[in-house]
């Protein structure tokens, strides 16, 4: 004789339901993950669950952390400037809180305290895995101040940490062709083409440095 197997079937049905009434709430309760969402490219979600953790403990460096990430994700300087400014100040000199305000400043446009704040950071994280991006935008920085020689040992330095970064090294071509070494110009702008032959800037700051040479 066949046995049903009708009444096992509901009664497993019956259970998976029961569990998924214990579990939703306790799912639906969960607490959302901001360096998560900002790590998805959900800069804005992100801001909003740090916003709402900093209201409920305004000593929760985590939650300033993050919330800076996320407003220089989202080109919002001046804010990012005034929450890094205030878990600076209030609760410690972090080292990333640092880097936040060293990156805002610098698209501020406030060239010298940039500069301090990137050199401060650097000291304070020597070991950091983005020192690459903190000597380039210190390149940047010399660039604007026709610092040339500067500039190009600032990104010098971020390609030792970047190699195959083709714009750093035409960035670095035209901090010496500035600077009037136009055979070492040419030979950043030659290494970021080898790099990426469509590089347009480094195509035509090879052109200049040739042409100078070339006399």
């Amino acid at each position: 004789m066949a046995v049903s197997t009708k009444p096992a079937v509901a009664w497993v049905l019956s259970l998976l339901l029961a569990c998924a009434f214990i579990y939703a709430p306790q799912a639906q309760g969960a607490k959302p993950d901001a360096l998560a969402l900002y790590r998805a490219g959900s800069f804005d979600q992100a801001r909003q669950v740090c916003m709402a953790e900093i209201a409920a403990n305004p000593d929760n460096m985590e939650s300033y952390v993050v919330l800076s990430w996320s407003l220089l994700a989202l080109g919002r300087y001046a804010d990012a400037e005034l929450y890094a400014r205030k878990a600076h100040d209030n609760i410690r000199r972090d080292p990333r809180i640092v880097e936040v305000l060293g990156e805002a400043t610098f698209f501020l446009g406030r060239n010298d305290e940039s500069l301090k704040l990137f050199q401060s950071y650097v000291n304070l994280l020597p070991d950091s895995t983005k020192l690459g991006q903190i000597y380039h935008y210190m390149g940047e920085l010399y660039l604007r101040m026709e610092r040339w020689s500067h500039a190009d040992m600032a990104f010098r330095t971020a390609i030792q940490y970047t190699p195959g970064n083709a714009e750093w090294w035409t960035r670095m071509g035209y901090a010496r062709e500035r600077a009037g070494e136009w055979t070492w110009a040419l030979e950043a702008y030659e290494a970021a083409l080898r790099l990426n032959p469509s590089l347009n800037d480094a195509r035509l700051g090879r052109d200049r440095a040739v042409k100078k040479i070339r006399g």
